[in-house]
């Protein structure tokens, strides 16, 4: 058996996910197994991977529903726990890894004799540049600015690329599938970093081939996608109010200078976005989601 899954998370984007899939298939280090975890897709990504499947290039999950992005992820990581596997590498179906990026992650583990809590790639948008929205921080609030150094320690990661093994995850549990969207990963891998030194893995690189190079803003989104940041308000309370005094203060500047921003260069809608924002907020201190553990089972395909 397979010591290692790649774990996608996919919902209606085929075409991204079949790149995703080669580029997975086009690594150097070929001892890995693929699970692509559907979100309930209903553009034909069933359809679409039926070759992989039965060529048993891949193995695919379908969840039924659509779990958002954080439901895909935790049914992901423990469908790779309950398979008996070592370590799990988890990307979105937008993420197209170069070919050394898992083989620079297995260096990095060998290289700190497997003293981390997780690892994580460095993160290119599609013109070659660093991807703004996958930025890995230093710590609670300052972002990584230099990437010169092979290894860099970090507190938070996104999820386009970590690198994670199963006994943290039984240790420390699986993402919360209650955020839906937003904040799952920050919150995870600083659920992990305030237990263990954790890394960025500079020579490990993917491209997240994402729309835009600009992270998610209330202030100049379209109309259709406000509803949305009511998660991300609500669970990032759930993440700092954790940090104590520090993060509660975060909170508080963050929030009002989000609404001051939306206040003043929103170009509709102002009032409904800032209602948002703080009703998100408040919502967060009611928000006590429980983490959830995993057990050993098969996966099965």
């Amino acid at each position: 058996m397979k010591s290692t899954v790649a774990i996608v998370v996919t919902y209606n984007r085929v075409s991204l996910l079949i790149e995703n899939i080669n580029h997975l298939l086009s690594q150097d280090f070929k001892d890995f197994d693929i699970l692509i975890v559907d979100n309930d897709s209903t553009d034909g990504t069933g359809a679409a991977l039926r070759p992989f499947i039965e060529s048993k290039q891949i193995l695919y999950h379908n969840t039924g529903s659509n779990l958002g992005g954080a439901g895909g992820f935790q049914r992901g990581i423990r469908l790779a726990v309950e398979g008996g596997y070592k370590y799990a590498w988890v990307m979105d179906d937008d993420c197209m890894p170069e070919e050394t990026a898992l083989s620079e992650l297995f260096a990095a583990d060998e290289k700190l004799g497997g003293k981390y809590g997780f690892l994580a790639s460095k993160v290119l948008w599609k013109d070659g540049s660093v991807c703004n929205m996958n930025v890995q921080r230093k710590t609670l609030t300052k972002n990584v600015r230099d990437f010169s150094a092979d290894l860099i320690p970090v507190a938070m990661s996104s999820f386009v690329s970590f690198f994670v093994k199963i006994e943290t995850v039984f240790e420390l549990g699986l993402p919360i599938k209650e955020f839906f969207i937003w904040t799952d990963d920050w919150e995870y891998t600083r659920r992990i970093s305030k237990i263990y030194p954790c890394y960025l893995v500079t020579d490990s690189v993917v491209v997240h081939k994402s729309n835009s190079n600009i992270g998610a803003n209330i202030s100049n989104d379209s109309l259709d996608r406000l509803d949305r940041y009511r998660y991300l308000y609500r669970n990032d309370v759930y993440l700092y109010r954790r940090e104590g005094l520090k993060g509660f203060f975060y909170i508080l500047i963050r929030i009002n200078w989000h609404a001051l921003k939306t206040l003043f260069k929103a170009k509709n809608n102002r009032f409904k976005r800032i209602k948002i924002i703080f009703n998100g907020t408040i919502s967060g201190f009611k928000f006590h989601p429980e983490i959830e553990f995993p057990e050993k089972s098969t996966l099965s395909d």
